[in-house]
């Protein structure tokens, strides 16, 4: 095994293993101990991932104390106050969870555990929790039954204060994180005031239709097929397929112009044309053609002016009035979307902007450790330290076909 290799899944196990936490019988990770010392829905997906790679009865924990806390409704809560820190303790309306969602990567998760030991029995116990959670999308997040799914705060999107919410939240392009989380923690009270139900709240409050939660319910969708059918059950497999054709034809209609995909707000859709990486989330689901693919990269994932830095990839676009280096999800390169545009970008074959983007990940946790986020123009890490996002490395590393050779890593 390559000795790159080798290190970073030695520095990541260790770091799984210390934000490893088991409460009331239930075993989970934890993001950060200082900044982060909860369970969070789709950072959990993420620690899944990476798990089964290790040992795939561990991945598979993770997931079962997540789906411990589904609501009746099926929705499944986007963090669980396991035991209560001191930090990040909002009033959500909900003792021990909050009562908001994460983006969908559950179905993923689940299947890359099984496609690893190919327990059928754990798809058995899963099932029940990915039919009911995917159905509430389908229903309480998509009132009008238009086919998108809506988010009733910026926090569902994993990306609390993206300038993507800046038109939605009444933010001008520039102010200061604290203006920003004032706001989405009004935003909060205001959930509380209808209870956190998503069709009022979504059409009284805050209404968006965000391109990679739908991007990323649509590749689950997919993957809903697959458990459905290794499962036997055809219906729900015609069914859920039918669900990926509709999401994937609404986002065309109602979120496609001049090539690029762009996240809706209000009940009339209106386009929110700020430049994020959400542009490239496409890719992860393979919604786009071959054409579309390569004219999205070559105009604007390549460009010098936009995404293509020093370390990449920016979450927002350099040449966006939002743009911020160090501004938390209004600029700095993350782990995790570099990931899901490596795994978009070898869907379309595109592989050499995929191999750049896995050795500047390297790069960036080699030099500056596990970070939360990272500086995309010198690579400076910022944010929680012993941040495991940094660990999804290992996928791409495993994913690419092309060894990775220690002295051409830099």
């Amino acid at each position: 095994m390559d000795q790159i290799l080798k290190d970073i899944e030695q520095k990541s196990l260790e770091i799984l293993l210390t934000n490893r936490r088991q409460t009331d019988g239930f075993q989970y990770t934890i993001p950060s101990p200082q900044t982060y010392p909860y369970q969070w829905l789709w950072d959990s997906c993420f620690h899944a991932i990476i798990l089964s790679y290790f040992n795939p009865e561990d991945a598979k924990k993770e997931i079962l104390a997540l789906v411990s806390k589904q609501f009746e409704n099926g929705m499944i809560p986007h963090m669980i106050y396991w035991q209560k820190g001191d930090v990040i303790n909002l009033n959500w309306g909900k003792d021990g969870t909050s009562s908001i969602t994460q983006p969908p990567m559950l179905a993923y998760a689940v299947w890359e555990i099984f496609k690893k030991d190919h327990d059928k029995k754990f798809l058995e116990v899963m099932y029940p929790h990915l039919y009911h959670f995917y159905n509430y999308l389908l229903t309480d997040r998509d009132p009008r039954k238009n086919y998108l799914i809506g988010i009733i705060n910026p926090d569902e999107s994993g990306e609390d204060n993206s300038p993507r919410f800046d038109i939605p939240l009444g933010l001008p392009p520039q102010h200061t994180l604290d203006e920003n989380t004032k706001r989405r923690y009004k935003l909060i009270d205001e959930n509380l005031t209808c209870n956190f139900d998503a069709p009022f709240c979504m059409k009284n409050f805050f209404w968006v239709k965000d391109v990679p939660f739908n991007a990323i319910f649509v590749e689950n969708l997919r993957v809903l097929v697959l458990i459905a059918d290794q499962l036997g059950l055809k219906d729900d497999a015609l069914n859920f397929q039918q669900q990926q054709l509709e999401v994937t034809k609404a986002m065309r209609e109602k979120m496609f112009e001049d090539g690029l995909f762009w996240s809706t707000y209000g009940e009339d859709y209106k386009k929110i044309k700020v430049v994020t990486w959400a542009i490239f989330i496409p890719l992860f689901a393979k919604i786009l053609s071959q054409e579309e693919a390569v004219d999205l990269v070559n105009n604007h994932l390549l460009n010098p002016d936009e995404f293509w830095c020093e370390f990449p990839i920016p979450t927002v676009a350099l040449n966006e009035p939002s743009f911020d280096p160090e501004g938390f999800w209004r600029g700095p390169t993350w782990i995790a979307v570099n990931w899901f545009i490596f795994k978009g970008l070898l869907n379309y074959g595109l592989t050499e902007p995929a191999e750049k983007i896995m050795r500047t990940s390297i790069e960036l946790i080699t030099q500056s450790g596990f970070r939360e986020q990272f500086n995309p123009l010198n690579g400076k890490g910022s944010g929680a330290y012993d941040f495991t996002w940094g660990a999804l490395v290992i996928d791409m590393i495993k994913s690419f076909e092309t060894p990775i050779g220690e002295k051409s890593l830099i």
